[in-house]
């Protein structure tokens, strides 16, 4: 059965050069113009990754992203922004995309970061235990849930997968660049900022007291490290 990909982009042009280009790569293609029939499209679940361009009519792309990971949708995006977007391109990423591309680009590269991301995806799936234990809070990988006693938590895809990096090389001190390129795949110009907010919502959501962490540490100049407490 073909993956599916939702592409999502106000120009028309783009839209029939890229879904020419995702199709012969053998993928089925859908096809949005604004970001209200983007949403409506995503949330069948019918798609395998959403390439969604960040300037849409009616609801903008990082609209879309924000309400698709506050409903609990960790379905992958790839972005599209113009260049000279430095700002939208660390808030989509903050929001939970997966991976940008910044205008002007190739079709031939497009196809491969939907390749790339949809590989990652696969591999985060496949490649952890069933469940992992970590002092009184259980991991669930498949569920991107976890539970800390018996409240359950719920994460954004980007959320869960720093926590899955932490928990599987806990005990060791990770720097926020090793975590932006294991996690988010970019050595992203240097920009540790989406790491210490991805750390800080893990913290509020984990926690019993954010600004006492008995999980996960920061160990001035050097990183995080996820300890098993």
């Amino acid at each position: 059965m073909k993956e599916k990909i939702l592409l999502v982009d106000d120009e028309m042009s783009i839209v029939t050069l890229l879904s020419f280009h995702i199709e012969k790569a053998g993928y089925d293609v859908g096809k949005a113009y604004d970001g209200l029939t983007a949403l409506e499209m995503a949330e069948t679940g019918e798609y395998d990754l959403i390439v969604l361009d960040l300037m849409l009519p009616k609801l903008g792309g990082l609209e879309v992203c924000k309400i698709l990971r506050d409903n609990g949708n960790n379905i992958p995006i790839l972005m599209l922004t113009a260049k000279g977007e430095e700002d939208d391109k660390v808030k989509g990423l903050d929001l939970g995309a997966d991976d940008y591309l910044t205008k002007p680009f190739s079709p031939k590269e497009a196809v491969a970061r939907i390749k790339a991301v949809l590989r990652r995806v696969g591999k985060n799936d496949e490649s952890v235990a069933s469940v992992m234990t970590i002092g009184d809070i259980t991991i669930f990988p498949k569920k991107y849930e976890a539970t800390k006693g018996d409240n359950l938590i719920r994460f954004t895809r980007k959320e869960f997968e720093l926590l899955l990096y932490l928990a599987k090389h806990r005990g060791t001190i990770l720097s926020r660049e090793r975590l932006l390129l294991a996690v988010w795949n970019y050595d992203f110009v240097g920009d540790s900022r989406i790491v210490d907010v991805h750390v800080s919502r893990l913290r509020e959501k984990l926690e019993s007291d954010s600004k006492k962490p008995q999980y996960i540490k920061t160990v001035r100049g050097l990183g995080y490290k996820l300890e098993d407490n």
